[in-house]
């Protein structure tokens, strides 16, 4: 394992963010952790990362080369994109940049600083320096929320791509069944705040085989709506009832 959690319970003061969440992560998956907005995903990477301590459980880390994906790209501004790549790792050599830097489309953008790109270039630069950090352990959280459909189903080819010639694995938060479904080994759906887990899907296709309206794919996306719903009547149960 490269992670693991158990029974992690987490509170900002009376609030209950987690309840009793369990988690595996193995080497080389991608852990896709699909919730609503506000649920606690954001929580469980920071407790992840080590970043936030849980009020009980247990958190084992089984590495500490750790890479984060923020929302937001991050980079620094005044560094072009071959040295905000080149930054959190030194030893990297100008070969490894430039196959970085190929494999996420910015070819030809090498001396460009952030302010010259576009958002979703800015982003791309981002995922191509954490993998240039070799972390066994990746965390994304909802990296492609600001871009359009269309790019966003593009930067997740690009991100695969970039994962196949790595050892990394990845948790990657999202709220976007589509995003999950193309990336995931494992899917794991996750209820209202306090998060725990509804159900959790194996993807067998591989990733690069993928396509959203194949059958596997379109049974998993309407298993997952038939649980949201579900849970979103009992929730809406329980706040009338309270």
């Amino acid at each position: 394992m490269v992670a693991e959690l158990r029974n992690i319970c987490k509170r900002y003061g009376t609030l209950e963010v987690l309840n009793n969440f369990s988690l595996d992560v193995k080497p080389k998956e991608i852990v896709c952790i699909l919730g609503a907005s506000g649920c606690g995903k954001s929580t469980l990477l920071s407790i992840l990362s080590g970043v936030l301590d849980p009020e009980e459980g247990q958190v084992k880390r089984h590495t500490k080369r750790i890479g984060y994906v923020f929302q937001e790209d991050r980079l620094l501004p005044w560094k072009t994109v071959y040295d905000n790549i080149y930054f959190v790792n030194k030893e990297s050599s100008e070969d490894e940049i430039d196959l970085l830097i190929e494999v996420i489309g910015l070819k030809g953008f090498e001396a460009c600083l952030p302010k010259e790109l576009s958002g979703g270039m800015r982003q791309r630069c981002s995922i191509a320096r954490a993998f240039n950090y070799h972390p066994e352990l990746l965390l994304m959280d909802e990296p492609f929320k600001a871009l359009d459909y269309s790019l966003r189903l593009r930067m997740i080819g690009q991100l695969i791509e970039v994962w196949r010639k790595t050892s990394s694995a990845i948790v990657f938060v999202t709220h976007q069944i589509d995003e999950a479904l193309m990336l995931g080994n494992r899917v794991i759906v996750l209820s209202e705040r306090p998060a725990t887990i509804l159900k959790t899907y194996s993807i067998k296709t591989k990733q690069e085989n993928r396509e959203l309206n194949s059958k596997e794919l379109t049974e998993v996306r309407n298993e997952i709506i038939q649980v949201f719903q579900t849970c979103e009547r009992k929730c809406e149960c329980r706040r009338k009832i309270g």
